[in-house]
């Protein structure tokens, strides 16, 4: 035995074997070591985070103003920037960082377009390496290869606007696994360095478990990716903010009118102030057109410019010259719809890479909600478009296929719809080759592949000058506007000289050095993960109130807090002690919209609704409840009257109306104070005027009624059907009270005992509890008899579909085949039949009826 011991230790502690162990051993630790330190990297945690930053207020709206008219020949900006998107956001920021002397406008507000109506991705493009690989595409590779660099450069510069996000690839089919798990492996090796975290593969129970809304019947398993997601129009106000801060001179609501040249080159603009109506000419060194789908209207002005100072319209001129550009921008809509939160996990985002037409959609949880889309489709060129009905039907249709059948996905539930213009655009030598239109209005509805020559569309973006020298930057998306800021500004050194200023004296290289890679937003500085806790600490907001400051302001959250009263009925100690809420379903507080008027230039209400905070792109109906506290606090900082506040809710319901609300729910909402939200008086005068018209309209309705004596008042439009009232009021339940008794009881005037077959006469009286329970079936052949019975669902004409439509109802149930239903599913037939239907019925003491909007077929569930 000692012998055989001896020679083990002999063989197996040789040098060779010392060799390898320790090579095992040292390559097992730095596995373990990389593994232990891969993943995300997260902002460390400083001390800092735990107070204040050092204070900042940016120059008013007018200060900027005025230093806009005081340019001149002899002293002009460096770069005059037209369009506050992404794009021109970026780029100001890019060029005041480096140094110059940089102006920008914008004619709407900041973000008003397709950049505050994104998918709110920072994403590389998993569909786009998909068609590199297959098409062998080396622009879409690079293009995904640029774009995986900037996301990881996005999510550094602005961390509290911008998080990682896990995405589930959910497999139906066996083969599928592996061509996805390599996809996304893919993906995670071409990012290389900047990769966030390593995709992998889910089984199908641990899928089902962190997605339960998910389709169970034929899942595989699911591969789980990740890409990054931000607040679009929160980061596009922080670009801007960060460019004030370095230098740049910025202004909302102000319009290019014309343009100006010098040496045949473009030297200034006549701008027109929408807000006064005051118009005055910026004179610059160079322009740049960062106005994306409107970037032909710019350049159609352009080759409109005269070479006199003063910059007249050219409508204004007795011969004005024509325009000679070609059109070179191709608007194309994606729409996108707010489902509730209930629809998907708060962690996770699903992706379906193929769609019943091929095309990709996101199913992503996103700020409290669920955001689902996209399409992409040829669209008319409009300020605010509206998301088309079918558009939105085809998400949602999508939607079901991949969730739980016991999941209801309604209509009804679509809390907010959008459609946003994607600036598809063309080489502008392919346009002049292609014969498209001079006139901006021929091409806004046209479809990309029936033009000629489509060979020249750009699928990232381009930079054109134009003969007048008009730098036009147009296309790509948000995850690379940094790197096209960059390379628009790095050209427009070059084309306009700026590297020496006015007086020919040398700047230096650093203009001609590009420094935003490491510029970190406002707000970035003095922010940490954990921040929102020493903001409840010190202010005494509620939790949710704190994280959502916290990850929408930065640092700058501690300025709004200062902004925030005190609750009235907290003055005993009570908690919460500050941040009162504009709706209570959303964390936005009133002390936002007092920091949007006085740190971030908002001068109307869809501002502080719409970008400022997000509440219409949650919750379009919750922003109508909002809109008279809005307008009130506005008010309040910029001096309107009672006339103002009126005029600002009418614009603001009409974009809301663009947002998915329906012009009748609105009416039918706030039908007696004339169909719109009444504003909230101030003093005593607007006061006395208000009660005024209160009484002037009542008085008019009794006159239109007769008193009363022809029937009931269109003010208080209801009906009385078995005890119970309709109104016409907003709701997301399928039902209220009122309308389940009358249901409930016109159900018991036809349904039997079980098992006994008799007929009730009488209607019991209707409890909670009988409202909630029953014993009695009704024959399915009696449900159109029944429902004839209850007001809306009446048959309403002879043109009706009443019939067919529950006979769809009751197979999609799954009652097909059933003699007889209980009350509960007859409950549900009804509310079925109400999603593809006739909503209720809201008329007068006469037989005249009128449908209200139907839940199925009313915009954003409102």
């Amino acid at each position: 035995m000692p012998a055989v011991l001896s020679t083990l230790r002999n063989r197996l502690l040789t040098r060779r074997t010392l060799i390898y162990a320790s090579s095992s051993l040292l390559v097992g630790t730095g596995a373990t070591l990389y593994y232990l330190n891969s993943g995300p990297s997260f902002p460390p945690s400083t001390k800092e985070s735990r107070r204040p930053p050092p204070p900042w207020s940016p120059p008013s709206r007018f200060a900027n103003l005025q230093s806009l008219k005081a340019s001149s020949q002899q002293e002009p900006f460096d770069l005059l920037i037209v369009g506050g998107g992404a794009t021109g956001a970026g780029a100001a920021l890019d060029a005041a960082s480096r140094g110059l002397k940089v102006a920008l406008v914008e004619r709407d507000d900041f973000a008003a377009g397709t950049s505050s109506k994104s998918t709110k991705l920072v994403h590389g493009g998993v569909r786009y390496l998909q068609k590199a690989i297959m098409e062998f595409d080396r622009e879409q590779w690079a293009l995904v290869k640029e774009a995986l660099k900037e996301r990881k450069v996005f999510l550094h510069t602005a961390p509290y606007l911008s998080h990682m996000l896990p995405i589930m690839l959910p497999v139906y089919n066996a083969i599928q696994l592996p061509y996805y798990f390599a996809g996304c492996k893919m993906y995670d090796l071409l990012a290389g360095s900047e990769n966030m975290s390593s995709s992998y593969i889910m089984t199908k129970s641990k899928a089902l478990e962190t997605f339960p809304m998910l389709k169970q019947d034929g899942l595989v398993g699911a591969v789980v990716y990740y890409d990054g997601q931000h607040n679009d129009s929160r980061m596009n106000t922080a670009l801007i903010m960060s460019a004030v801060k370095h230098g740049a001179v910025v202004a909302n609501y102000a319009e290019v009118q014309s343009f100006y040249k010098s040496d045949e080159k473009l030297s200034g603009a006549r701008v027109r102030d929408e807000l006064t109506g005051d118009e005055f000419v910026i004179h610059a060194r160079g322009v740049i057109n960062a106005t994306g789908p409107f970037s032909d209207s710019l350049l159609h002005l352009s080759s409109q410019a005269t070479t006199d100072p003063s910059c007249p319209k050219p409508s204004s001129l007795a011969q004005a010259p024509a325009s000679k550009h070609k059109n070179i921008v191709a608007p194309s809509s994606g729409i996108h719809v707010t489902l509730p939160n209930y629809y998907a996990p708060k962690t996770m985002g699903l992706l379906d890479p193929a769609t019943s037409d091929g095309r990709v959609i996101f199913f992503l949880p996103w700020q409290g909600g669920v955001i689902a889309g996209t399409t992409d489709a040829p669209a008319p060129l409009e300020k605010d478009p509206v998301a088309p009905e079918e558009e939105i039907r085809w998400v949602l249709e999508e939607v079901r296929h991949y969730l739980s059948p016991d999941i209801k996905v309604r209509r009804g539930d679509v809390l907010s719809a959008w459609s946003g213009l994607r600036p598809l655009v063309r080489d502008p030598k392919h346009a002049e080759e292609s014969g498209m239109s001079h006139s901006s209005e021929d091409v806004n509805i046209f479809d990309l592949r029936s033009i000629p020559g489509t060979a020249g569309l750009v699928r990232s973006h381009m930079i054109y000058v134009d003969p007048q020298g008009m730098l036009t930057i147009a296309g790509g998306k948000w995850t690379t506007y940094r790197a096209m800021a960059e390379e628009g500004i790095d050209r427009a050194v070059k084309e306009f000289n700026l590297r020496y200023d006015v007086t020919g004296r040398d700047r230096g290289a650093h203009i001609e050095k590009c420094v935003t890679e490491n510029v970190r937003l406002i707000g970035s500085d003095h922010w940490g993960r954990n921040m929102f806790i020493g903001l409840i600490q010190r202010y005494g907001l509620d939790a949710e109130v704190a994280k959502h400051l916290a990850e929408s302001y930065g640092d700058r959250a501690w300025t709004v807090c200062d902004l925030a009263e005190q609750y009235d009925e907290t003055d005993d100690g009570g908690f919460p002690l500050h941040g009162k809420r504009l709706v209570d379903l959303y964390p936005y507080i009133e002390a936002e919209v007092r920091y949007a008027v006085e740190h971030e230039y908002a001068v109307k209400a869809t501002d502080v609704l719409a970008r400022r905070t997000r509440l219409t792109f949650l919750n379009a109906q919750a922003s109508l409840d909002a809109l008279p506290r809005v307008v009130d606090i506005m008010a309040d900082h910029l001096g309107w009257d009672l006339s103002r506040k009126k005029k600002e809710i009418r614009n603001t319901v009409k974009f809301l109306e663009s947002m998915g609300l329906k012009r009748e729910v609105v009416e039918a909402q706030f039908k007696d104070v004339g169909g719109f939200p009444e504003p909230i008086p101030r003093g005593w005068k607007e006061t006395i005027f208000v009660n005024a018209e209160r009484s002037l309209r009542r008085t008019v309705d009794s006159v239109v009624s007769g008193f009363g004596f022809f029937g009931s008042s269109s003010q208080t439009q209801k009906q009385t059907q078995n005890g119970a009232v309709y109104m016409n009021s907003y709701s997301r339940a399928a039902f209220d009270r009122n309308e389940l008794a009358a249901l409930r009881a016109a159900f018991e005037a036809y349904a039997s005992d079980a098992g006994l077959g008799s007929s009730v006469e009488a209607t019991p009286t209707l409890t909670q509890t009988t409202l909630s329970m029953s014993t009695k079936s009704l024959p399915i052949s009696k449900v159109i008899h029944v429902l004839r019975e209850v007001p809306g669902y009446q048959q309403d004409g002879p043109g009706s579909d009443l019939e067919k439509d529950l006979k769809y109802v009751i197979d999609e149930a799954g009652f097909r085949g059933r003699e007889e239903v209980g009350f509960e599913e007859f409950v549900e037939i009804c509310g079925d039949l109400k999603e593809i239907t006739l909503a209720l019925s809201f008329a007068g003491a006469g037989k005249k009826n009128r449908k209200a909007i139907p839940v199925e077929k009313s915009g954003g569930g409102v």
